[in-house]
């Protein structure tokens, strides 16, 4: 059987195995190329923390690599001629041809064998998997064609690469030419888009809300009296479909845009009647970026304060502020404890063409180190982030560090003017303590306000 760069293995099984709380076995089999991978008695697939583990000699064995054990160090090495990749029981650095990598778990001992992170391997392999949720199994192909399991033949499957939901809309990254269904279900009563020939990213399945056995998460919603929660899942295997539901507490109407000229976001905004959508009815249009989220805390502070919670409370300062300004409308990137990718944050502000585009962050380094800074790219940038550090510099009261320029994907990727606001330091305890100080956020979501409002000339 053909070797695969061990490098690749584990993207593969990730994607089978839940996330759980805590260390505990798990009776799932694996199937390589239609026979199964035999586990030594006793020995089963474990979740460690949330981290699921399998064993690798069995795995590597049957893929045909060799594996050699040091007992005396505890060490297990594994060859397939081009790569050498060397672990350590107890210990998450791994060694992969002389380059050091940090693993999310430390490799375990159980009876007699060795268990490592399936995500440390299966960012590295290359194979073809699918998971059957009914048998418990994962099913593992070594000749892979390029198509996806489920896929139709000559079809070209589509990616969900995130979900957010801000100002009564839901919006959707994606990727490839997806086509949603959208259709309205009473008792109980909810939205229902279904998107075929579709899966979801291996980037969106990083996010900690997402159960990779079940292929399902959901997004709780908060602060919008029609909508409950929104719930995700690959609906369908064959063929491949991602369902989305908005749960509604009352019967609600919609409308539907976005996909048009190649645009890779779409949206389901339930303000019906009047209300334009975003962009579209004559007012600037301002996006909010609250930065890290879900499973990504951000910087941890000095008293263990973590820097998406900061990023997140000002987002949502800024966007009750901006929501009563007659001439700006405002969009959450995210606007809860929820995870996007970077693209997918710069895809938002770009396919909605926003004017404006804000990341909030705060900043991390010696303890020493205070102040307030803000970031531009574009040369262009430049006076969107004058006039917002000048104002945060006099809320904040911290030292004022200066406007710098900075090679942020955000910021980098957004077609309209851009800043990174980098608010303090949660390093330092001082900093810290204004950061999370709530009137000081609300004196500081005032300082964004006025600043936006300076740039965009308007009353």
């Amino acid at each position: 059987m053909k070797k695969f760069g061990f490098l690749m293995f584990l993207v593969v099984i990730m994607i089978a195995f839940p996330k759980m709380a805590d260390a505990s076995s798990y009776s799932a089999k694996i199937y390589l190329d239609g026979q199964q991978i035999n586990l030594s008695s006793g020995v089963k697939v474990e979740n460690n923390n949330g981290t699921v583990m399998v064993p690798i000699r069995v795995i590597s064995e049957n893929l045909g690599f060799d594996v050699y054990w040091n007992k005396a160090s505890k060490k297990v090495t594994v060859q397939d001629g081009s790569q050498t990749v060397t672990m350590v029981i107890g210990s998450q650095q791994a060694d992969i041809n002389g380059q050091r990598v940090q693993m999310t778990q430390a490799p375990v001992l159980r009876g007699g064998t060795t268990l490592v992170p399936i995500r440390f391997v299966s960012e590295q392999m290359g194979l073809q998997v699918r998971w059957d949720n009914a048998q418990k199994a994962v099913y593992l192909t070594s000749s892979y064609d390029g198509s996806n399991p489920g896929e139709e033949p000559g079809v070209t499957t589509s990616t969900v690469d995130g979900i957010s939901f801000s100002e009564n809309r839901l919006m959707v990254a994606v990727t490839g030419n997806a086509k949603p269904n959208v259709s309205k279900l009473s008792n109980p009563d909810r939205i229902v888009i279904d998107m075929v020939n579709t899966n979801f990213s291996d980037t969106f399945s990083s996010n900690a809300s997402f159960d990779d056995v079940m292929k399902s998460g959901q997004m709780t919603v908060t602060g919008y009296p029609d909508v409950k929660s929104v719930r995700y899942s690959l609906y369908n295997s064959n063929p491949m479909t991602v369902r989305i539901v908005i749960d509604l507490n009352y019967a609600k109407n919609y409308t539907v845009s976005g996909l048009e000229n190649g645009s890779g976001l779409f949206i389901v905004d339930l303000n019906t009647g009047s209300n334009p959508l975003p962009g579209t009815g004559g007012k600037k249009l301002v996006v909010i970026d609250a930065g890290h989220g879900d499973h990504d805390p951000g910087a941890i502070g000095v008293t263990k304060k973590r820097e998406k919670d900061f990023n997140l409370a000002m987002a949502l300062k800024v966007e009750k502020l901006l929501a009563k300004e007659q001439n700006i409308e405002v969009v959450l990137t995210r606007s809860n404890d929820t995870f996007l990718e970077l693209k997918d944050r710069a895809k938002i502000a770009n396919d909605l063409k926003a004017d404006v585009f804000i990341s909030i962050h705060a900043n991390s380094g010696p303890s020493t180190a205070s102040g307030t800074e803000t970031y531009y790219y574009h040369e262009s940038d430049k006076a969107l982030a004058n006039a917002l550090h000048k104002e945060i510099v006099k809320a904040m009261g911290l030292k004022d560090r200066g406007v710098r320029y900075g090679n942020f994907h955000v910021i980098r990727e957004t077609k309209m003017p851009g800043a990174l606001l980098e608010v303090g330091f949660v390093s330092n305890k001082t900093d810290e303590s204004k950061l999370f100080d709530p009137a000081t956020q609300d004196r500081v979501a005032e300082a964004i306000v006025r600043g936006i409002k300076n740039y965009l000339k308007v009353d």
